[in-house]
């Protein structure tokens, strides 16, 4: 449910044609009307924000932390009626009771960050009038490592149990795959994904000490051990071509750029609150300025970043297929996968650049064909 500063790497990201024109389309209805409410508020501040303005830094909090509650309030039709058809195409396991707690527990933990965000924003944009981009662009860099480092053992355990990989077979091939890929692969670990879905995953996530790899559930009970071991070797490549730090290069080279455009954007945007005005200090009313000028601007590079992330999950796969050596298991795991989560092999083109962070099931099966052909096991 929660999906700040998401650090994962998961193994697909599951584009469905058929998901995309009933459960997507209400997603991107969701971001329409999340956009569309953040414009509004931007545009014209409710008397409430001003009010706020009496104590900046409090006032950004409150400011923050509304604004995150409002959006997910406004959006709950929707969600709502999302999650729901994923009940009705088998996706989701989970009632209305657990789904609403889940939404609860992510929207309490959605507003504390907003809150910190609010403060923080308030806090820069007063001391640094004309250049606050610089040391926004800094602490981003700043937010990206220590989600990394913090999220597996602080937030991702109060959405779902997280348990060592027992002792057995699977265990002793994950360790083999690792010593033959010369990677320090940290913990394995399952997670009740079952609780919520009947989707397979897996993905890497975590810093240092907080270092791992994360198993569904739904992946170890469904399919079979040789199937499984090609997924490990996918992630195991993740660690041995470091791109969870590669990750942090590409955003410490676009956070500077991207808090400039923010910047300016969101001066454009703020006019009239004053924002941009270096006679008189902003307030928080000019927050929703603020929070669209960066969601438009982090839709932009997030974009541009999945186009690189299609590339570091394809070398991913070939580095899985020389790992493992066994292209049939790769090529038979990508097609159940794509059946289990319902995923459209080949989706629509301008959304997969958009939206893809993986190749697709087409592809990917392509890949593995051409390694059989080139390599046969």
């Amino acid at each position: 449910m929660l999906d700040i500063l998401n650090p994962s790497s998961r193994y697909c990201d599951g584009l469905s044609r058929r998901s995309f024109l009933r459960v997507g389309a209400l997603g991107l209805g969701g971001l329409t009307l999340s956009g569309g409410t953040l414009a509004l508020l931007a545009l014209r501040p409710p008397r409430v924000l001003q009010a706020l303005g009496r104590r900046p830094l409090l006032g950004g909090a409150a400011a923050g932390a509304g604004i995150s509650v409002l959006l997910v309030v406004v959006g709950l039709p929707l969600s709502a009626a999302a999650h729901e058809r994923s009940v009705d195409y088998g996706l989701s396991t989970q009632d209305w009771g657990p789904w609403l707690g889940d939404v609860a527990k992510s929207t309490a933990i959605g507003a504390v960050f907003a809150a910190a965000g609010g403060v923080l924003g308030m806090a820069l944009l007063r001391r640094f009038r004309r250049h606050w981009w610089m040391p926004a662009g800094g602490l981003a860099v700043g937010l990206g490592v220590a989600s990394l480092w913090l999220f597996p053992v602080l937030i991702e355990p109060l959405f779902n149990r997280f348990d060592e990989l027992p002792p057995g077979r699977l265990r002793s091939q994950v360790q083999q795959l690792a010593r033959e890929a010369n990677v320090d692969v940290g913990e394995v670990y399952e997670i009740d994904a079952s609780r919520r879905t009947t989707a397979a995953n897996a993905y890497v996530g975590g810093l240092g000490p907080t270092k791992r790899v994360v198993l569904y559930d739904t992946l170890l009970e469904r399919f079979p051990p040789e199937q499984v071991r090609s997924v490990v070797a996918h992630e195991l490549a993740h660690q041995a071509h470091r791109d969870i730090w590669r990750g942090l290069t590409w955003l410490a080279l676009v956070a500077p750029a991207g808090s400039f455009l923010t910047q300016r954007l969101a001066e454009r945007i703020g006019a009239r609150q004053g924002l941009g005005d270096q006679r008189r200090p902003p307030g928080p009313a000019v927050l929703p300025a603020l929070v669209l000028a960066l969601a438009l601007v982090s839709f932009g590079l997030g974009s541009a970043a999945n186009t690189l992330s299609r590339q570091v999950e394809a070398r991913a796969d070939s580095f899985a297929l020389r790992l493992t050596r066994d292209p049939a298991a790769f090529i038979e795991l990508e097609r159940r996968l794509a059946l289990v989560n319902l995923s459209d092999p080949e989706p629509p083109e301008l959304l997969h650049k958009l939206f893809g962070t993986h190749p697709t099931t087409a592809e990917r099966i392509g890949i593995g064909e051409s390694w059989a052909r080139a390599e046969p096991r």
